[in-house]
């Protein structure tokens, strides 16, 4: 496929914002903002009735992109940069955006030709001023567009972009004008507001403001030079981008560093051959007292981009440049100071991580107008602008005086520790599945495909939503018999994989299941039946923990008499005798134990099996859930460490009373760690406890929840440690220090000479246990080289037939949930059939096109299923995140879901949808395309068709490697139903996409 783009004539356009606008939506916008005309702000002598919109980049590109940012809720518009160098001339590598969490791009000025730009930018003037009137979106002059220009004099000065300059200032007589005002007034039928005197009332003045961008080096004259020129000759009010290196070297390093972004590489390259500070202070004076003498608004844009090093292959540039954000603190810092240093009468424009959250006490420092990339860039994407509207339409309009330095300060310190702009404590988990995306029907929901048992999560938060709990909890019990348990310490991957991570927090899922469970609990208990045994054969399960208890569950549920022995004196295995009470408490355990034995399984405590022989001898069916509980090694030259699995027994059988002493130092980084150190922590007697680990907090294999809770309990970490010997209370440790990422992410590390003391009366070592390969060698189980049982992958059958392997025992410690998965596909294996049904009903399209780009915290009074936005019924993350539009969902006749289409003359291959598809899928490569031509299809590899004739339904159509001719609404064995129907939706229903 080919990155250039082709701009859709104006006609074009307009009839498909009209044919759309009967569906409920605008360029994929479906909650336009209408904008209260009497309440507005001034700006460069014209009305703006909200004091944001897109900055100069992605957004501001095409026509359609700011029509779509435009009806979310934006009035002032960055126009994407323009300069002498355009085009097929302008090297941009792609793909060019990353923006999962901080964003970096490659990219920089329009893409286009610089006259397309110009007529694109016409084009949108046009329209946003007839969606005004004819949508009732707000005045057709309630909104402004802003030139960026770039990046020296000499190119400013070019014919070419001194004639985009002028016609910007007055397009009376650019075609495109003409063009744009003669297609309204020879269509005014197809509009119900819209009016003749509107058409020819629309002003040719499209701008009289513009954004001064130069590259990073420009000299301090240069840039006062171009300023000059735009105030003296071009006669425009105008701002110029300052960048975040006027704070110097070391406060950015610092500010990053504190802020969790140490990984983030830059030198002091750029701080030293950038405007420097103290150059840059006498010369916004001199340029300021020239705008005043011309009678002309001067001001700041704060910050232009952050230029990074790439480390880890993020784009493919040698360097890149950092937005959203990790730009946040850094750019309000460089606000900070010119606030100060000009009390405050300096006008600042503000762009760097502004988003729901903070745009509002940014606009109330005195900082407007406010321009955003990022926020747009994530799920939600512009409609995101649309609840940004609300905030400030529910205030009085900005009226400038002066930059309160005081509340920008206090922006400034929030930010370093506001969890919306630090830096996460561990490295983001990928949000993907490891598998291809479909061509069609490719909606999921990440959280039910992260979850080891594919739980229908959707399904029950939706029920839970509506106080449905015993619903909910028999969704639940379809393939997790142990809701109590994993709804207090699940791992919850599921969590990890929720879309909503990209708009501020999981979905609490957890906690939505436990409160199901507890809500639903006595009702479905009354009404449990336990399932006839059907089966003539029995099973015996070895082990009462999680893998054994979900074992007997969906055996008994599948009609098998089965007996479960546990060797403690109560089920529930280590999370009964292991884990600390403060994680979970017993009546939970009982629960879930409970329900168990509902099922009909019938429970043996105190019982401890020794021979498997023996034990078959009354059974057909063994399976073996015994749990890793063989120590890990640790050796301490001199020194004996206590194994974290016997202290926390101890601890618990004890009620927090074993001897452990006032210090107490904890080897190991994983989540048994923390609920060691934790559990240490509480220990009588017990007055420090050290969590000592050879890497930093950050590659830590804990949870994050789990770090955090034993940071929040009191426990010090000491990094960067590796422990050699311990002796007279004290622990002696090499220091360590990081070496560079590995491709994984992960750094290396190294020893040093230094040693450092850690008190320790007592040393902890929780450096992963072993699942007890004695047992199973002795009943003559075969074992792999880590002296782990050899299993058939596909039902966990050992090399004894009718034995079966499950759980931590299988290959070492792992999750609760991971546990239940094995205990079920040994069930099935056993039985023969699946226990378990995929329950899925499509969620209602508006309740979530509600939820849709609205950011909301979780709100721990209310069940979270509200900013559930069910994604396997409405996935369309690439539709939402694509600047372009390029990525379109189609409603087709007799397909549940919608179907996405990507369209390749919108697409710049910016790669952003890339990122947040929630499959190991790039949508711009992997999904069935629209071409505008045939020319397109053969510059591409993408599968897809184009329409050669849309009258008829000819078209042209590649399919696995084929090409093909293909008359749309026939029979075609190479062209599957859905592929089909898909086509011919676009046809009949969608054609303006057909160019």
């Amino acid at each position: 496929m080919s990155d250039i783009m082709t701009p859709i004539p104006f006609g074009k356009l307009m009839d498909w914002i009209i044919k759309e606008h009967k569906t409920g939506s605008v360029f994929g916008v479906k909650r336009p903002f209408i904008a209260d005309q009497k309440n507005t702000a001034t700006i460069f002598g014209r009305s703006l009735e909200t004091p944001f919109g897109p900055a100069a980049g992605p957004h501001t590109q095409l026509t359609q992109n700011i029509v779509a940012s435009y009806v979310a809720g934006s009035r002032f518009f960055e126009l994407k940069t323009v300069q002498k160098l355009d085009g097929e001339d302008l090297p941009v590598s792609k793909p060019c955006i990353r923006a999962e969490d901080e964003c970096y791009n490659c990219e920089w000025s329009t893409e286009l030709y610089v006259p397309q730009a110009y007529d694109e930018y016409v084009k949108a003037w046009f329209a946003c001023k007839v969606l005004a009137k004819e949508y009732g979106l707000g005045s057709m002059d309630g909104f402004q567009f802003n030139m960026s220009v770039g990046y020296d004099l000499e190119g400013i000065q070019t014919e070419k972009i001194d004639r985009f300059i002028e016609g910007m200032k007055d397009a009376s007589g650019a075609p495109i004008f003409t063009e744009c005002r003669q297609w309204l007034l020879d269509n005014l039928d197809r509009f119900e507001n819209l009016t003749r005197d509107d058409v020819e009332g629309i002003s040719p003045e499209v701008c009289n403001c513009i954004t001064l961008s130069t590259l990073h080096g420009c000299p301090p004259q240069e840039i006062e030079r171009i300023a000059k020129y735009l105030i003296e000759k071009k006669q425009v009010h105008t701002f110029i981008k300052c960048n975040p290196t006027l704070l110097g070297y070391d406060y950015a390093r610092r500010l990053m560093d504190e802020m969790g972004y140490d990984y983030v590489a830059f030198g002091d390259f750029h701080f030293k051959d950038d405007l420097q500070y103290e150059d840059a202070v006498p010369m916004l004076k001199r340029l300021q007292a020239l705008a005043d003498e011309k009678g002309l608004e001067f001001g700041v844009k704060i910050t232009n981009t952050f230029p990074v090093d790439v480390k880890q292959n993020e784009l493919p540039s040698e360097e890149m440049y950092m937005s959203g954000k990790s730009l946040y603190a850094l750019s309000l810092s460089v606000a900070l100071k010119l606030a100060d240093d000009f009390d405050g009468k300096l006008r600042i424009s503000y762009s760097g991580g502004a988003d729901y959250f903070n745009i509002e006490k940014i606009v109330d420092a005195g900082i407007w107008p406010v321009t955003m990339a990022t926020t747009m860039l994530k799920p939600g994407g512009y409609q995101r602008l649309e609840q940004i509207g609300r905030l400030f339409a529910a205030k009085k309009a900005p009226v400038f005086e002066s930059v309160d330095a005081a509340k920008v300060r206090t922006l400034v310190e929030g930010a370093k520790t506001d969890r919306h702009h630090v830096k996460a404590v561990k490295p983001l988990p990928s949000r993907k599945i490891n598998r291809p995306v479909p061509l069609a029907d490719c909606f999921i929901a990440p959280c039910q495909e992260g979850c080891p048992i594919h739980q229908d999560i959707t399904q029950y938060l939706q029920l839970a939503g509506e106080g449905k709990y015993e619903e909910a909890l028999k969704v639940i019990l379809n393939k997790n018999p142990l809701p109590f348990i994993t709804g207090t310490i699940c791992a919850h991957n599921c969590m990890s994989k929720c879309t909503r991570n990209f708009y501020e927090t999981p979905v609490n899922i957890r906690r939505t299941k436990l409160e199901s469970a507890e809500g639903g609990y006595e009702a479905v208990m009354e009404d449990f039946k336990a399932p006839a045994v059907s089966s003539g054969k029995k099973a015996a399960v070895v082990g009462g923990g999680p893998a054994g208890l979900a074992a007997a569950f969906f055996l008994a549920r599948g009609g098998m008499k089965v007996t479960v022995f546990e060797k403690e004196a109560k089920m529930g295995g280590v999370v009964r005798n292991v884990i600390p009470a403060f994680r979970i408490p017993d009546s939970a355990i009982d629960r879930d134990v409970k329900i168990i034995e509902a099922m009909g399984a019938e429970l043996v405590n105190g019982k401890e099996i020794q021979s498997i022989e023996t034990l078959k001898k009354e059974y057909d069916y063994v399976v073996l859930a015994l749990g890793a509980s063989q120590p890990g090694e640790l050796r301490l030259e001199p020194g004996e460490p206590v194994n974290a699995l016997e202290f926390l027994a101890e601890f618990k059988a004890t009620d927090g009373k074993a001897k452990l002493g006032k210090n107490v130092a904890v080897i190991g980084g994983g989540n048994t760690a923390m609920d060691t150190a934790r559990a240490a922590k509480r220990n009588a007697g017990v007055e420090k406890v050290s969590l000592v680990y050879r890497r930093t907090r950050r590659y830590m294999p804990a949870d994050e929840e789990e770090l955090a809770m034993a940071l929040e309990d009191g426990v010090e970490f000491a990094e960067l440690l590796s422990p050699i010997r311990q002796e007279n209370g004290v622990l002696y440790c090499k220091k360590m220090v990081l070496g560079d990422l590995d491709a994984s992410g992960r750094r290396g590390v190294a020893e040093t000479d230094k040693i450092i003391e850690v008190p320790a009366d007592t040393v902890i070592a929780a450096v992963g246990e072993k699942v007890p390969s004695g047992f199973y060698e002795a009943n003559g189980i075969a074992l792999d080289s880590r002296k782990r049982p050899q299993v058939n992958p596909d039902t966990l059958e050992t090399s004894i037939r009718g034995v079966y392997a499950a759980g931590d025992g299988l290959f070492g410690p792992a999750t609760v949930v991971e546990g239940i998965r094995d205990g079920r596909k040994a069930a099935e294996a056993i039985l023969g059939k699946g226990l378990a049904e995929d329950l899925f009903k499509l969620s209602d399209e508006k309740t979530i096109a509600d939820r849709k780009g609205n950011l909301a915290e979780e709100d721990v009074t209310e069940t979270d299923s509200s900013r559930c936005l069910s994604c396997s019924s409405y996935c369309e993350n690439c539709m939402e995140v694509c600047p372009n539009r390029a990525n379109i969902a189609l409603a087709v006749y007799g397909m549940e879901k919608h179907q996405i289409i990507h369209v390749d003359y919108m697409c710049n291959e910016c790669g952003n949808c890339r990122s947040f598809c929630p499959w190991d899928s790039a949508p711009y490569m992997d999904k069935f395309t629209l071409f505008a031509n045939e020319a397109d299809m053969a510059d591409s590899a993408n599968q897809g068709f184009t329409v050669l004739n849309v009258h008829s339904g000819a078209c042209r159509v590649r399919l696995l490697g084929n090409e093909f001719a293909y008359q749309s609404g026939t029979a075609d064995e190479r062209v599957p139903e859905k592929i089909a129907k898909i086509i011919e939706t676009v046809i009949c229903d969608y054609s303006y996409l057909i160019l």
